[in-house]
């Protein structure tokens, strides 16, 4: 099985949806939902729900969110699913990002992987490690 590393942009668009949970003792809670259109090797749109906790500190956050990718990866169609675990600690952030076990779909079944989420100058970069378990 190779391991294919790719890399490319995306744009992301945030919208708050309303939520169950009301956040308190200076907690924020939110729900936000996600819309993401990816270009290079993985030329792709995806939609998903975020649900987040910022506190009173500045830069200490958390998220947890859901998105389904549907498109293209190098040349092969179909989808799968991300899920996202992110914190912040005083700014230090941390991001696991990985493709959900068996989520892959049409030429993607079989799709592992996991995502690095780069910010620079304005613009979103994504780094995409993935392998595709041929059956």
């Amino acid at each position: 099985m190779t391991t294919n590393i790719i890399n490319g942009e995306f744009t992301v668009a945030l919208a708050p949806i309303e939520g169950y949970a009301k956040g308190q003792q200076g907690i924020n809670l939110g729900r936000m939902s996600i819309d993401k259109t990816f270009k290079g090797s993985l030329n792709a749109t995806s939609q998903g729900e975020m649900l987040s906790a910022m506190t009173p500190t500045q830069g200490s956050a958390g998220y947890v969110a859901i998105e389904q990718v549907v498109g293209e990866l190098e040349g092969k169609q179909g989808s799968f699913v991300l899920q996202h675990f992110g914190t912040m600690n005083k700014g230090q952030d941390s991001l696991i990002l990985n493709v959900i076990p068996d989520s892959g779909t049409d030429e993607l079944e079989g799709l592992s992987g996991s995502m690095k989420i780069r910010i620079e100058q304005g613009i979103h970069y994504y780094d995409f490690e993935y392998t595709v378990d041929s059956k």
